[in-house]
Parts: C-alpha cells; sequence; structure tokens
C-alpha cells in the first residue's frame, strides 16, 4: 500500500517542533520513528485520493500481469515487502501464491489481517527481513515504501537474498526527476505559490548532486488528529537503482513510469480528497494518456514514481554481502 500522504497545506510543525530525522544523528528517519507514525496514521491509511487512484490502476495493472505465476499447479509463495494495509499482498493471494506480507507498522497490519485470512503477516524490518535465502519466487515491494527506508541498498539486498534464483522483484519507487522539479523551481521563484514549501537554496542543493544520484527530502504526514509530522522520503534514480539492484544479486529487465503526464498539473494541487470540476476532467484526460504511454521513453525519464521489474541472478556478488 501507499506509503504517501501529502498535505496541500504546508507549514505545520511537528509535535514536538521537531521532525521525525532530527531525533537521528545520520539525519535518516529512525525504523521506531517510520513505524510510529505510521501506527499513528492507520485508521485513515486506506482513504484514497484521486492520484492514488491512478498510481493503484497502473500499478496493479502491472503486477497482475508480470508476477501471475506460470499454470501449472505448482506451489509458489510471494513476499509483500512493505504490505501495509494488504492491497497488494491481496492480489497476490488471489493469484494462488501462499502469500506473505511484512511491514514495520502492527498498526497498519491489524488492519491488513482483518481481511487477508490466507495470507501470513508479519512485523519487521525491510533491512533485516525475518525469513530464510531463496525461500520467495516473487517478491513485491511497491507504494514508495522504499523511499522510506533509511538503508535502500541493504533492504534491495535482503530482498535479493530472500527470493530464489530467476525469482522476480517489483519495485516501485519515488523517482528524482520528474515535473515536480520544474513545478517546485516555479513555487519557489512565486513565493511558494504552488505549496512546495521549498526555497531556491534547497533545489540548488539538490540539483548540485551528481545527476544519477537521488537524494532526500522533507515529506510532510498529516496525523488524523490534524497535526503533521515529518520523515525523510528519498528521491532514486534509475542509475542508483541498478547499482543497488546489481549488489544484491539482482538484474532490472523493464521499466515503467506512473505520473508522468498527470504531473503536468502539480502535484500540490492533486494531492486533495477531491478535484474542482475543471481540474478533475483534464486530470481524467491525463490519465487517460499516463496510462496508455507508461512504458514510453518520456515516462522512463520523467515519471513521478519509477516502477522496475527486476530478476533474480543465479549467484550473488560477492558484493552482495552487508554484514
Amino acid at each position: 500500500a501507499d506509503r504517501r500522504r501529502h498535505v496541500s497545506q504546508r507549514g505545520h510543525v511537528t509535535t514536538d517542533n521537531r521532525s521525525a530525522t532530527d531525533r537521528s544523528p545520520s539525519g535518516r528517519t529512525e525504523p521506531l520513528e517510520v513505524a510510529r507514525l505510521f501506527d499513528a496514521m492507520a485508521d485513515s491509511y486506506d482513504e484514497v485520493e484521486p492520484w492514488y487512484e491512478h498510481l493503484y490502476k497502473v500499478l496493479h495493472t502491472i503486477l497482475l500481469k508480470h508476477l501471475a505465476p506460470p499454470d501449472d499447479g505448482a506451489p509458489r509463495r510471494s513476499l509483500d515487502a512493505g504490505c501495509g494495509t494488504g492491497l497488494q499482498t491481496a492480489l497476490l493471494e488471489a493469484l494462488g501464491y501462499e502469500s506473505h506480507g511484512v511491514d514495520i507498522s502492527s498498526g497498519l497490519l491489524a488492519r491488513a489481517k482483518s481481511h487477508l485470512k490466507r495470507s501470513t503477516l508479519t512485523v519487521g524490518d525491510l533491512q533485516r527481513l525475518p525469513y530464510p535465502d531463496s525461500h520467495f519466487d516473487v517478491v513485491n515491494c511497491c507504494g514508495s515504501t522504499l523511499s522510506f527506508v533509511s538503508d535502500p541498498a541493504r533492504a534491495i539486498n535482503e530482498m535479493g537474498r530472500v527470493l530464489r534464483p530467476g525469482g522476480k522483484l517489483l519495485l516501485e519507487c519515488e523517482h528524482k526527476w520528474s515535473f515536480d522539479l520544474g513545478w517546485s523551481l516555479l513555487s519557489a521563484l512565486t513565493f511558494d505559490s504552488l505549496g512546495y514549501d521549498i526555497t531556491l537554496g534547497e533545489i540548488a542543493r539538490q540539483l548540485w548532486r551528481p545527476a544519477r544520484e537521488g537524494f532526500p527530502i522533507d515529506y510532510p504526514f498529516p496525523l488524523h488528529d490534524g497535526r503533521v509530522e515529518h520523515m525523510k522520503l528519498r528521491l532514486f534514480t534509475v542509475c542508483e537503482l541498478d547499482d543497488m539492484l546489481g549488489l544484491g544479486g539482482l538484474v532490472r529487465r523493464q521499466t515503467w513510469g506512473i505520473h508522468t503526464f498527470t504531473n503536468l498539473i502539480p502535484s500540490t494541487t492533486l494531492h486533495r480528497d477531491h478535484l474542482g470540476y475543471p481540474v478533475d476532467l483534464l486530470f481524467r484526460q491525463l490519465c487517460k494518456i499516463d496510462h496508455l504511454l507508461f512504458n514510453s521513453r518520456i515516462a522512463h525519464a520523467l515519471a513521478n514514481s519509477i516502477v522496475v521489474l527486476a530478476e533474480r541472478t543465479a549467484q550473488r556478488s560477492p558484493g552482495s554481502l552487508f554484514g
């Protein structure tokens, strides 16, 4: 399930006037903080905005096609890594897998357990998966889960470890190169007119990094009681994902992009429960184009969300070992 819940009105303070990442000397959001914040969001987690309706529609189309098991009757296991309330776990269960889900939030898992009766759900950290080597035939890690992990390379390595040789990983995460960079710049130049809450200096520091390198941003999370807390959310490039996949004994086989053409509208406008009629009409038309061209080169280059299908190689390199 998707981990992002955007705020259209920025400028809120956290409960103790610090972001969640301020509690970590490394500047990363620590697992306990991630678990605490998602536990607090559990009751409203499945309230889906139009932005996520489109994301799920395209993502689930990909999952059902590319993670469907062969029709040979052989038993197979699936893992939904960062399963949340179990949206994709349910799809894998319906495909006939012996379905497993793991999430760091016990609150989200409680909701998943209420409707997933045949799946095995476990509280756990993606950086230390509680499963033996080569245990699963497919692993799904979508909904921006990887963007909230403090060490994404280690998490990908762990997913590679628990996959059998020839097994498939479906991974969806936040993309660095999207139209939101341009909208953020315009917002910064016009006194935050679009609500991206970012300065020109922050944009310059982000873009000063090497083109193939992603970066973390502060991301606001609204809680059900009206408070807002912040966590670090990492934006990735395809090049660095390839490097991380390689260390985990995985090779990227296919790539898709979601929210490319829909992001011709600023995402801060779209992250709302209800859109005004003109915006909604335009958004629905852009969704059709986005779905039609989600496998195009422009989608690979400028999508807000990148989806990759990777395959576990027969042998994992020595560099895949994270002691």
